[in-house]
């Protein structure tokens, strides 16, 4: 069984998720397309230029849904994509 919180935190409202920073070596990728299929929140999609190889690299559809996983850049097979955690001073 698993397990379920069935409250809120004390301190949700000083509590700050981390925002993402993609990048994308738009040359580097060979368009297989794995960051795309197994990213788990839908962040990236097939853009429509072409790079170097010819092929279609993915473009980030909306970053704010990132959740930092970094499995797309665990699972891309020419190290194309990578993700870090944006710093901000403020409020990003």
């Amino acid at each position: 069984m698993p397990v379920r919180i069935w409250r809120t935190p004390l301190n949700i409202e000083k509590a700050k998720l981390p925002k993402a920073e993609i990048h994308i070596i738009k040359n580097q990728c060979k368009g297989c397309g794995f960051c795309i299929q197994f990213c788990p929140k839908d962040v990236l999609e097939e853009s429509e230029e072409i790079n170097e190889r010819g092929v279609h690299p993915p473009k980030v559809v909306d970053e704010s849904k990132c959740v930092l996983c970094s499995f797309c850049t665990s699972i891309c097979p020419d190290f194309a994509i990578f993700v870090v955690e944006k710093l901000c001073e403020e409020e990003c």
